[in-house]
């Protein structure tokens, strides 16, 4: 053994003995803070004989954690993740019940929610007393990241490497491109910026190692339309967030589970393949596969049973070790604290504007801000340390914090901060894996600010439709919940049926109208109507409806098909311009809304599932603000501003995304451009015949079979 093994291995000795001395010290602390914990009999013992008991329980509590507790997760694998979490404190309290019985001495004795307690802080102070050292010491991450190389690379040996560099796609999900601008100059993001060759002070500034573009989402500017596309090549036919869909009498919402594998279903079938992952790929915190075998938190297989759903899976590689789970379940706490007091101090501030931030919305904000930011990221680690070709990931805490904090608080500026510490977490892997990666960041969407409809106006959209229909209008309008992604990975990690309340959008009377929100864009739909009605049908059924939204100070534009010229474009006043006639010369109403908007909505109207009536938010070109048709004061899904920009941050060593006069436009664009890179990086994606693409874009081998890939080819994320 040489002599820089030999250094490893005394340095993990003492690391090891220095977690269990303070280990000790804590249960001693402990034994004398707490009056139903007890290292000694009542007739007493001598110090020495304590000393001996807390070392030797602290020393049996750590064992049994290190073994027991893989086996423990992997046996309560199908407990749902945010419940297994709570439960990491009653399990570490039955391991301490269990050290102290087998301790040789039998003195010590702890009340049963005395050892939760006990339990919890002797592994949090461990795992603080760890990363202490582990920072103290300036190898020893390096050197663990080494470890796992070496034994990925023993078990290989005779095999031949990976061929090619590996492509890692990293989401950042809401951060559009302006927001991504500023968080470089201003130093959040110091990973981000060095590889952009930016700095925030007067250090020099790096050589730059990546890119950034701009690039133009379709109308609607959301995550299931752009991520739908990006993933499998097309976005054909998703008019919104949430839609009704007259041929099935459905609402189709992009984050309910079955209409995700709805929507992956159409894709696969239109393109004929299964999508950018189907080579060696892997899926991680996403809406859609992509066509990967290698599936964690992928909310289009989230509602099937048994053994094809591999979704949740990815939870046992963080939650099995237990300083992990007892540290994720802390920050978790610490963040619904965190999320109290800066609600509580925006309430008090009287900022303006505010949604609620009350109820549940604490704890799913935690859920996206630590639990699936830290699964998400340790199932990326594992993809690259078995050397995956292409993985995508998409982190979704910035996005969910900006809805209620709004995209440039300083709440949101906290997140980003995070985000980027595990960028450089992940680059750092990226060191050590058994093939060269190249790290690819980019956005889903923007997010445009501004108050909502029903705080600018104190009404719905809804209940201005309802006005505008003659019908009653309620007297205390109805709170429309966010659409946000991390809402339904809730739900699905809780195992709680994700299909959000269909009843909700049905009207009492099939004559009266659904009326949908999606951000600032809202969908009109006449359920009586076996097809998309017409300006003319519209106007002879509601003659005022029409004009009532177009006219309304709060709304930008109003489309709607028109037997005489296909379609139109209604605004203020009066104003109104044939679909075909649009153009960025020829605007009409939708001058303020800038360049490629005309071709934006054309494209949209041409969508067989539109709805009858489509109604995009004022737009304020001057403050980049819209205004929101659900509770949200950071919102995308229409146009106007910022939502409809994201970035796409690629290296060096690819080509440049587009020519340079040309505009990267659409996530099917986008779609294309990743691909293109994976081949340059000898990761070609040979479209599957359609049988086979059905299948991978399913999350099932290609194999004809809906058996999961064997546990040998898994990566240790999936296990």
């Amino acid at each position: 053994m040489d002599g820089g093994r030999w250094r490893r291995v005394l340095s993990g000795i003492w690391r090891m003995l220095t977690v269990w001395a303070v280990s000790t010290l804590t249960m001693l602390a402990l034994a004398g803070a707490l009056p139903d914990f007890r290292l000694q009999s009542a007739s007493g013992e001598s110090a020495t004989r304590i000393g001996v008991t807390a070392a030797l329980g602290a020393g049996a509590f750590g064992l049994l954690s290190s073994l027991v507790w893989p086996l423990l997760v992997r046996a309560l694998l199908l407990v749902p993740a945010l419940v297994l979490g709570l439960l990491v404190f009653f399990l570490n309290g039955s391991l301490l019940l269990l050290a102290l019985r087998i301790s040789p001495f039998g003195q010590g004795e702890a009340a049963p929610e005395t050892a939760v307690v006990v339990a919890a802080v002797m592994s949090a102070v461990a795992s603080a007393t760890g990363g202490a050292l582990a920072v103290r010491d300036d190898d020893a991450y390096r050197r663990r990241l080494y470890r796992l190389a070496d034994r990925r690379r023993r078990r290989s040996d005779g095999v031949p490497g990976p061929a090619g560099p590996g492509t890692v796609f990293l989401q950042l999900d809401g951060v559009g491109h302006d927001v991504l601008e500023a968080a470089t100059e201003k130093g959040l993001m110091p990973t981000v910026a060095g590889w952009l060759g930016r700095s925030a002070d007067e250090t020099p500034r790096p050589r730059p190692t990546h890119r950034l573009t701009p690039w133009r989402t379709d109308w609607p500017s959301q995550t299931g339309a752009s991520q739908l596309g990006i993933l499998h090549g097309t976005n054909h036919d998703v008019p919104a967030f949430r839609w009704y869909e007259k041929d099935t009498r459905e609402v189709m919402v992009c984050n309910r589970p079955s209409s995700a594998a709805e929507l992956q279903r159409r894709a696969i079938d239109r393109t004929g393949d299964g999508g950018l992952l189907t080579v060696d790929g892997a899926s991680r915190g996403n809406l859609f596969s992509g066509g990967a075998e290698q599936l964690a938190l992928v909310l289009s297989i989230a509602a099937r049973r048994g053994r094809r759903n591999r979704s949740r899976a990815g939870y046992f590689a963080y939650f099995s070790d237990p300083a992990n789970a007892v540290r994720t379940a802390m920050s978790f706490a610490a963040d619904v604290l965190r999320e109290i007091g800066q609600s509580t101090r925006a309430r008090f501030a009287e900022q303006r504007p505010r949604v609620k931030r009350g109820g549940l919305y604490p704890f799913i904000r935690a859920f996206a801000t630590v639990v699936e930011r830290d699964v998400v990221v340790a199932a990326v680690i594992g993809d690259m340390l078995a050397g995956r070709a292409a993985i995508y990931a998409d982190l979704v805490a910035y996005d969910e914090v900006a809805h209620h904090s709004g995209p440039h608080s300083r709440d949101a500026a906290k997140i980003l901060e995070r985000l980027d510490r595990s960028l450089a977490l992940i680059a750092q892997v990226a060191e050590h894996a058994p093939r060269a990666y190249r790290i690819v960041l980019l956005s889903d969407h923007g997010q445009s600010p501004g108050e909502t409809f029903l705080g600018r106006f104190g009404l719905t959209l809804g209940d201005l439709v309802r006005a505008g229909c003659g019908l009653p209008v309620p007297r205390r309008a109805q709170r429309t919940h966010s659409g946000a992604e991390a809402r339904a990975a809730v739900r699905a990690a809780l195992r709680i049926p994700v299909e959000e309340g269909i009843e909700e959008h049905r009207p009492t009377r099939r004559s009266e109208p659904i009326v949908l929100a999606s951000g600032n864009l809202g969908l009109v739909s006449f359920p009586d109507v076996p097809h998309r009605m017409s300006r003319e049908e519209i106007d002879a059924r509601h003659p005022a409806l029409l004009s009532t939204l177009a006219n309304h100070p709060g709304i930008g534009f109003v489309l709607v098909r028109s037997e005489e010229h296909g379609g139109v474009v209604l605004g203020a006043h009066g104003a109104e311009i044939p679909i075909e006639e649009l153009s960025d010369e020829l605007p009409g109403p939708l001058a303020d809304f800038g360049p490629g908007t005309a071709d934006a909505v054309r494209r949209t109207h041409g969508f067989p599932h539109t709805a009858d009536i489509m109604v995009n938010s004022w737009y304020d070109p001057a403050e980049g603000e819209v205004l929101a048709f659900e509770e949200q004061i950071g919102s995308h899904g229409g146009l106007g501003g910022c939502q409809s920009r994201p970035f796409l941050m690629s290296p060096l060593a690819l080509s440049e995304p587009v020519e340079e006069d040309e505009d990267l436009v659409g996530a099917e664009h986008v779609h294309r451009v990743l691909r293109r890179w994976l081949r340059e990086s000898n990761g070609p994606q040979v479209p599957l015949d359609h049988e086979s693409a059905t299948l991978r874009g399913a999350g099932t081998r290609a194999t004809g079979h809906d058996e999961p890939a064997p546990a040998h080819e898994q990566n240790p994320a999936d296990a």
